[in-house]
């Protein structure tokens, strides 16, 4: 079962001052979700928009980048990945983009909030 996060979207969704170094709230968001993959078992997709950047050390999510810059990009990049993985009853996306939701949806997958995601990346051991 796919779960893919719509990173940008569920990282911004809490004005921690990430935007004072992108790079690096990238970096840290995607350690916490690479520890819930890991424990989870589950295949994990983490998708950032913007320019591609070097983050380390992740071993068990993938993290994409959008194909392209633009509106919408990252959102794009999800619904591809979801008809690519359309034999897979169960997917999840994190989001709270709602017309991302939408298509999602319409894809099949279940559509989770970033709030859950954030809440259970808080819980000890995440």
């Amino acid at each position: 079962m796919p779960v893919i996060v719509d990173g940008m979207n569920v990282l911004a969704s809490r004005p921690d001052g990430w935007w004072r170094d992108r790079t690096a709230a990238m970096q840290r968001f995607a350690a916490r979700v690479d520890r819930l993959a890991a424990r989870d078992g589950d295949d994990w997709i983490i998708v950032f928009d913007g320019r591609e950047r070097p983050l380390h050390g992740i071993k068990h999510a993938e993290v994409v980048w959008a194909a392209r810059r633009g509106p919408d990009a990252a959102d794009d990049r999800i619904v591809d990945l979801l008809r690519e993985s359309a034999g897979n009853p169960g997917s999840v996306v994190y989001t709270s983009d709602r017309e991302l939701g939408r298509r999602a949806a319409a894809l099949g997958a279940e559509v989770r909030r970033a709030g859950e995601l954030l809440r259970r990346l808080e819980l000890p051991g995440s």
